[in-house]
């Protein structure tokens, strides 16, 4: 073989694989694909629902591939201030969680993934100013916080489905909801006072609960011990009553109990007083 013959099929085997590279193609599971003749989309290759990946075969130098990702795919929005609904000021980022379901009708719209994000963070930062401009800024840190989330995603839905961008999103969440670095110490004075007001109110209401049970129960007691006393009169008046002598007796050693009990008492009485007649007569005498 002459060295012609050798640059011959050398140039022969070069084309062959270079027509061969631009025939077939391989396709991954984790992709889809739209096979392109002149800018125009003709098939396309293992979407969702169609397990068909592998090696392909394409119109040589007349088709080109464009390549998907069939995974869910995420991008980060830039921080953006938004005014809640009580005109707090507010810098505010989300994090998209999305995947292509419809390659032809992505391809159409946006061409590419790039392109994509871009437009969907204008979408979901729209949906951000819409939803969370009808909500406080207490409500977007915490107390509402899911909740809101979640109407920004139906949100976001809603408007990729009416763009018919071949797009689900999949999630999106709020990551960071702060104050301006120019406001915070302001809004936290503020909320400091509010929280200052709230707990005199509390306890106000509860010192007047207080009083109320204080006073209830003194009522109570003075009643209960008032029917205490007339119980206990109405017993003495019965009991004096059948036996005067133990009455007399009786008021006696009070009395004597009243006016000796005290170490410090000094009594000028006569011997003969009726108050003594009890150490003279016993407890027998009339």
């Amino acid at each position: 073989m002459n060295r012609t013959n050798l640059i011959r099929y050398a140039v022969v085997a070069f084309v062959a694989l270079i027509v061969l590279a631009q025939t077939l193609y391989v396709v991954d599971q984790r992709q889809q694909a739209i096979v392109v003749r002149f800018g125009d989309p003709v098939r396309v290759v293992n979407a969702l629902g169609d397990n068909s990946p592998g090696l392909k075969v394409k119109v040589p130098f007349l088709e080109n591939v464009v390549k998907f990702d069939k995974r869910n795919q995420s991008f980060e929005t830039s921080e953006e201030e938004i005014i809640a609904g009580n005109q707090e000021r507010l810098v505010v980022d989300a994090f998209v969680r999305f995947r292509i379901i419809d390659p032809l009708r992505f391809y159409t719209a946006l061409r590419d993934e790039q392109v994509a994000a871009d437009r969907l963070e204008r979408l979901v930062i729209s949906s951000l100013r819409q939803v969370l401009g009808t909500a406080t800024s207490e409500d977007i840190v915490s107390r509402r916080r899911s909740q809101l989330t979640r109407l920004i995603r139906d949100d976001m839905e809603r408007r990729v489905t009416s763009s018919r961008m071949g797009v689900q999103i999949i999630d999106v969440r709020i990551k960071r909801a702060d104050l301006p670095e120019a406001n915070e110490a302001a809004v936290f004075e503020r909320m400091k006072t509010a929280r200052q007001q709230q707990a005199a109110e509390i306890r106000a209401i509860g010192e007047q609960q207080r009083r109320q049970i204080v006073a209830d129960a003194t009522k109570q007691a003075e009643q209960i011990r008032g029917e205490g006393d007339a119980a206990r009169a109405k017993t003495f008046a019965s009991s004096f009553g059948r036996d005067p002598g133990f009455a007399s007796f009786y008021r006696s050693m009070q009395a004597y109990e009243a006016s000796m009990g005290q170490g410090d008492t000094t009594m000028v009485l006569s011997p003969d007083s009726d108050f003594f007649k009890y150490f003279e007569r016993g407890t027998g005498a009339r």
